[in-house]
C-alpha cells in the first residue's frame, strides 16, 4: 500500500512537471515582449541593438512614419510600416503552419510618452482599433511595446504619442530628438533561455551515408546515417521541416538536412523629430513677413523714382 502511494505521488509531479513545461513553451513562442521587459531594463543597448534582434536573427525591414516637427502638448502619431509577403505560413512550436505574428517596440526622448484616450483623436483611435499599446515597465513611459499580434490585419501600426511641455517638464529641452523603433514578424530563432526553437534549419550532426528515412508516430521524421567505420547513428527532424535530402545520400558533418523555415524577421531605424518652441515659429513668421513687406516696399520705391527719373527727362 505504501509502494502505491509512493508510485501516485511520483506520476502526479510527473505530470505537473510536463503541464508546466508545456505552459513554458506556449509562453515562450507567443510572449517574447514579456521576456526582453524582464531581461533587459533598456530593450537598446549602448551599440544601438534592440534585444529583439537576439533571438530574431533573421535581418528584415521596417519603417516609421513621425512629423519633423511638433509643437509642445500635442498628440501625434507615429506609423510603424511591418512589410512581409501576406501569404507567409511560419512554423509553429507543434510544426503546424499558420499566418505571422507581429511585435513592435518605439523607444522616444525622454518626457514623449503615449498619449491618454481622452486626447487621442476618433481618427487616430479608429486606425489604432485592436492594438493594444503598453510601456515597457512603470519607470519608462517613453518605452512603448505591442505584440504579438496578428501580422495579417496590422502590418501597419499607429502609435498615438503626447509631446511634453518644457514649461512643466524642466528636463525636456526645444530641441531636435531621435526616435528609435524595432519590429518583428514572425516566430524567433532561439528562445530567451539560450535554447533553439525550431524555427530553424536543421543540420547534420554526423559524417556518413543516409540508408533509412522513417516517420514517427510524431510526425517526427528519424534519419539513420552509417559513417565509414560502419557505425549506425539515428538524428531525428522536427515536425513541419521539409527535407532536402534523401536515401543513400551521402552528408558531411553540419550538411543542411532540411529548408530554413523561417519567413521572418526583425529590423530596426530610426527618425528625428523637432521638438518646436512656439514663439520661435511666430517669430520667424513675423520675421519672414517683414522681409516681405521691405522687398515690396523697396520695389515700390524703385518704380517712384524710375517715374520721377523718366518725368526729368522729358523737361
Amino acid at each position: 500500500m505504501e509502494l502505491l502511494k509512493r508510485l501516485m505521488k511520483i506520476l502526479i509531479i510527473s505530470f505537473i512537471t510536463i503541464i508546466s513545461s508545456l505552459t513554458i513553451s506556449a509562453q515562450m513562442s507567443e510572449a517574447y515582449p514579456i521576456y526582453a521587459q524582464q531581461a533587459y531594463t533598456n530593450p537598446r543597448a549602448a551599440n544601438g541593438r534592440i534585444a529583439c534582434a537576439n533571438c530574431h536573427l533573421a535581418e528584415k525591414p521596417v519603417q516609421i512614419e513621425s512629423p519633423k516637427a511638433i509643437l509642445p502638448n500635442k498628440v501625434f502619431e507615429a506609423a510603424v510600416k511591418i512589410p512581409y509577403a501576406k501569404d507567409a505560413k511560419q512554423i509553429l512550436g507543434n510544426g503546424q503552419l499558420s499566418g505571422l505574428n507581429v511585435g513592435a517596440v518605439v523607444i522616444l526622448p525622454e518626457g514623449f510618452k503615449l498619449a491618454p484616450n481622452n486626447l487621442i483623436s476618433k481618427e487616430i483611435k479608429e486606425k489604432s482599433k485592436g492594438v493594444y499599446i503598453s510601456p515597457y515597465s512603470s519607470t519608462q513611459d517613453n518605452i512603448l511595446v505591442v505584440g504579438p499580434i496578428a501580422g495579417d490585419t496590422h502590418q501597419e501600426i499607429i502609435f498615438p504619442i503626447l509631446s511634453p511641455d518644457p514649461a512643466t517638464n524642466k528636463k525636456v529641452n526645444f530641441l531636435k530628438y531621435p526616435i528609435y523603433v524595432g519590429a518583428n514578424r514572425g516566430r524567433g530563432q532561439i528562445y530567451p533561455t539560450g535554447e533553439k526553437s525550431n524555427n530553424n534549419m536543421v543540420t547534420s550532426s554526423f559524417e556518413g551515408q543516409i540508408t533509412e528515412i522513417q516517420t514517427l508516430d510524431k510526425g517526427e521524421t528519424a534519419l539513420t546515417i552509417i559513417n565509414s567505420a560502419g557505425k549506425e547513428t539515428k538524428q531525428n527532424i522536427p515536425k513541419g521541416l521539409s527535407l532536402v535530402v534523401s536515401k543513400k545520400d551521402n552528408v558531411k558533418m553540419d550538411q543542411p538536412l532540411t529548408k530554413d523555415p523561417n519567413v521572418g524577421g526583425f529590423g530596426q531605424t530610426d527618425v528625428e523629430i523637432v521638438l518646436q518652441d512656439p514663439t520661435r515659429v511666430i517669430g520667424f513668421i513675423a520675421f519672414a513677413f517683414s522681409v516681405l513687406f521691405t522687398q515690396i516696399f523697396f520695389v515700390i520705391k524703385k518704380k517712384q523714382f524710375e517715374k520721377v527719373q523718366a518725368a526729368e527727362l522729358k523737361f
